[in-house]
């Protein structure tokens, strides 16, 4: 179950999304120090990408101890960074270390039009760790052609170019042809089509040589007590001498050359730990890591819940299961940050509650939570994201995601402050709430609330939303039994929870919005782009494939549905165009709340069935007519769909072998970013 939103999934980003500046060449000052009020945070665009930058306000204030923890635990999410990659596809390092020895090589020109398609490409292949679509998953091909692309390989040393033993440039380029250039090899990352074999028709690199019948009756014979590791989390399912097994990523096992670097920073990071609780979660991740016990990585997340005072956090592991049709796999990613004290209030105040909003919810008696195990809630300031949560990022989290340590234990739950400014930053007047509202008022209340109302959902959905039910004693865990369902409909219950209640006067009394029209905006935002703008993420024709946007199209397809006999919410045509309009808010609460009682159930029953019909019959096809109109209507507002980041850059000062101080760097070019990534954290070799 993955717990994060990234900003591009949520509604209030693309109705509140902005003109912005960008300079669409690579700029060659790679690094700036500019002050909060020169700072550009828009910096490139290409292909449907804009490219920002964030700034870690709040560095300057930690002491030398803290910048030094900091720094270690920079170069241990960085040192993983060759993982995300392998993950995403067995070929993606063969081809990252191809597109990088072209870029290296003096003798490359890099200009015309043919360079231009070749560096778009690039850039897309590095947003993306792979070249299938980080959100669609789709795999994309270079517009330049084969012949151009063959020349810029046969111009480089051959020591630079990932060869195999005894390979010719011609035989590499024979073999590496269809990778690159063939739409029809490997064409999904994630393919969630119903019916078909997910693991096979999946092109990542979880599984190799078995069939998704196969993988899942390895992992029946694991045991499932309800208090279980996370079976399978943490590594690749082979057939060998016709056997079913298990690569592990640990020290040693697969992916260990990286997890080495990885345990070596992060051990230097130990005797800087702010408290006795931090030194021993990082023991406990080091542990897990050169074991590869998954066991062990639930210590670590027991002892992690448990550290509530230090200033610097950190998740960092594999986590996350979008990546895995069947979601067992845990994708490799890190986000090192230092709290937010400010903004920390607002969702502080919220998990306060989080009881009180357990006992109040439309959820049946039995499926509620009788105690609501702490949920530590802050925001964050990110100093460095990597693996999955880079270059696209999350602006919210709420980990574990096991659901017994959650119940157990607890949850943290975090808003990555300095990420949603700098989203918040790059959008400011782009027409899109002009060319998609058509009602004055109704506008007006969404240029004045919408960011408040998007920004209490993200806090909501993390912080009460995936804390929030509980699953029927006996009841397997969702991965089990909702299958390739499980993260759209975890999803979907944790953006229902933030709706039901955004439109409750319990937010005015904590003091978290001034009014109920904050809610109504945000009701306005989410069902304009559940059941329309987020179209604009699709190519027409296409039916809708990824987890979060099948959520948010389940929830405003079902409401609508069964709110039409009175005319809840309706579609409605001025002058040759579309628009959603809410015509009963307190009525829609209240579907919203009848769609969440029923999601918890299926999630507490483990009825696969009927979530598989919610998805099925609202979460995934696309009116076709208004698809086109959505297409065209946004085209004319010159914006790109999606946004990520360049990275800060830390850097450690030294004096006779100690650090002595750590500054932050603002690189101003991905590609020089990357490039550089590629010289200093590439320690896996191209087959894994």
């Amino acid at each position: 179950m993955n717990k994060k939103l990234t900003m591009t999934l949520l509604s209030g980003l693309l109705l509140s999304g902005g003109m912005y500046s960008c300079n669409p060449s690579t700029s060659s000052n790679s690094t700036t120090e500019e002050t909060n009020d020169s700072f550009n945070v828009s910096v490139d665009a290409f292909a449907d990408l804009e490219i920002l930058r964030y700034q870690v306000p709040g560095w300057d204030q930690l002491n030398l101890k803290q910048k030094t923890l900091a720094y270690y635990l920079y170069q241990a999410a960085l040192s993983g960074r060759d993982i995300i990659y392998d993950q995403r596809g067995k070929n993606n390092l063969s081809i990252r270390k191809t597109l990088e020895a072209i870029f290296n090589n003096p003798k490359t020109t890099q200009s015309g039009s043919d360079w231009d398609k070749f560096k778009t490409y690039t850039g897309r292949f590095w947003f993306s760790n792979g070249n299938h679509h980080h959100y669609s998953n789709d795999k994309f091909v270079p517009e330049c052609s084969f012949e151009y692309f063959a020349d810029l390989v046969k111009a480089c040393d051959e020591k630079t170019l990932p060869l195999e033993t005894g390979e010719s440039v011609d035989a590499f380029l024979d073999r590496i042809k269809p990778i690159i250039f063939d739409p029809t090899v490997e064409p999904k990352m994630v393919n969630l089509t119903e019916g078909i074999d997910h693991v096979a028709q999946s092109s990542n690199n979880f599984y190799e040589g078995v069939t998704q019948q196969e993988v899942e009756a390895f992992y029946n014979t694991f045991p499932h007590t309800g208090q279980d590791p996370e079976w399978g989390l943490n590594s690749k399912v082979i057939k060998l001498d016709g056997k079913v097994q298990e690569k592990v990523w640990k020290v040693g096992g697969m992916y260990g050359s990286a997890i080495e670097k990885m345990v070596s920073w992060l051990g230097k990071a130990i005797p800087f730990a702010e408290n006795e609780q931090q030194a021993h979660t990082l023991s406990l991740l080091v542990d897990y890591y050169k074991t590869g016990d998954l066991k062990k990585w639930d210590e670590y997340n027991i002892s992690w819940v448990q550290d509530t005072t230090s200033t610097i956090d950190f998740a960092n592991g594999f986590i996350e299961v979008y990546n895995d049709a069947i979601g067992i796999k845990g994708s490799y990613e890190s986000v090192l940050s230092l709290r937010d004290f400010e903004t920390t209030k607002r969702i502080k105040a919220i998990a306060d509650q989080a009881q009180w909003f357990e006992d109040h919810s439309p959820l049946k008696p039995e499926h509620k939570k009788k105690t609501v195990k702490g949920i530590s809630a802050k925001a964050i300031t990110a100093i460095v994201e990597a693996g999955d949560a880079a270059p696209s990022t999350p602006i919210g989290i709420n980990l574990p995601n096991s659901d017994w340590l959650r119940k157990e234990y607890g949850s943290k739950s975090v808003s990555l402050s300095n990420i949603i400014h700098a989203y918040n930053e790059s959008s400011a007047s782009s027409g899109l709430l002009d060319e998609f509202m058509n009602d004055p008022e109704k506008l007006k209340r969404l240029k004045e609330y919408g960011n408040l109302g998007s920004d209490l959902h993200t806090d909501m959905h993390e912080c009460i939303g995936h804390a929030s039910g509980q699953i029927n004693p006996g009841v397997g865990t969702p991965d089990k039994t909702l299958k390739s369902y499980a993260s759209c409909l975890e999803e979907a219950r944790a953006d229902l929870v933030a709706l039901y209640y955004i439109l409750d006067p319990k937010l005015v009394e904590i003091g978290v919005m001034p009014s109920l029209e904050v809610g109504k905006a945000e009701y306005d935002s989410y069902m304009m782009n559940g059941l329309m703008t987020q179209l604009t993420r699709l190519k027409l024709g296409d039916n809708i494939e990824e987890a979060h946007m099948r959520n948010r199209a389940l929830n405003a397809y079902w409401v609508y549905e069964h709110g039409k006999k009175d005319k809840v919410v309706e579609f409605v045509k001025e002058q040759g165009k579309t628009y959603v309009q809410i015509n009963d808010y307190d009525k829609l609460r209240v579907l919203f709340g009848d769609l969440l009682r029923e999601i918890q159930r299926v999630k507490s029953e483990g009825d696969y069935e009927a979530g598989k019909n919610l998805v099925e019959n609202y979460g995934v096809k696309v009116n076709q007519e208004l698809h086109k109109e959505v297409l065209d209507r946004f085209a004319k507002l010159n914006v790109k769909p999606y946004k990520g980041f360049i990275q800060p850059k830390l850097v450690a000062e030294e004096k006779d072998g100690k650090i002595t101080d750590v500054k932050v760097e603002y690189p101003a070019s991905l590609y020089e970013q990357m490039l550089g990534y590629g010289k200093a954290y590439s320690f896996l070799p191209i087959k894994n």
